[in-house]
Formats: structure tokens, C-alpha cells, sequence
């Protein structure tokens, strides 16, 4: 689904530590496409001991434990 996005797309946060995104939806046809599936997931990881501050997509590749967390969206039209 391209018509929503969300900035910043990815990151790194210390323990304890918040972030707020901003979601943002591109027009569309509303109620002539069907958005009951439109979703944001969430995935995160722990970081490896040591790592920088700096986000690795490979995080996510190897054998760690990935956690996901699926937003439904509700649009309001």
C-alpha cells in the first residue's frame, strides 16, 4: 500500500526513551477501494550489545527475536 507513510520511516531509541511519527495519507477514493486490511506494523529488535546509534536493517535478519505490533487504520473521510 503506498498512500500512507510515515516519517521517521526508521530508528534507534535508548531504553526509556519516546519518539512521536507522523503518519501521513496521500488522497484517494474513499469508499471505492477497500481499506479494511490498510495497516502500519511496527518492528522492532533489540540492538546488539555495543552497537552504535545507528539503524542496521541487518538487526532484523539474523537470529534475534523480531517483535511486530499491526496498527489498524481507521480513515475519516
Amino acid at each position: 500500500m503506498k498512500r500512507l507513510g510515515v516519517d521517521p520511516p526508521c530508528g534507534v531509541l535508548d531504553p526509556k526513551e519516546a519518539v512521536l511519527l507522523a503518519v501521513s495519507c496521500d488522497a484517494f477514493a474513499y469508499g471505492q477501494e477497500d481499506t479494511n486490511n490498510d495497516r502500519i506494523t511496527i518492528e522492532w529488535t533489540n540492538t546488539p550489545d555495543g552497537a552504535a546509534k545507528q539503524f542496521r536493517r541487518e538487526w532484523f535478519q539474523g537470529d534475534g527475536m523480531v517483535r511486530r505490533k499491526n496498527l489498524p487504520i481507521e480513515y475519516n473521510p
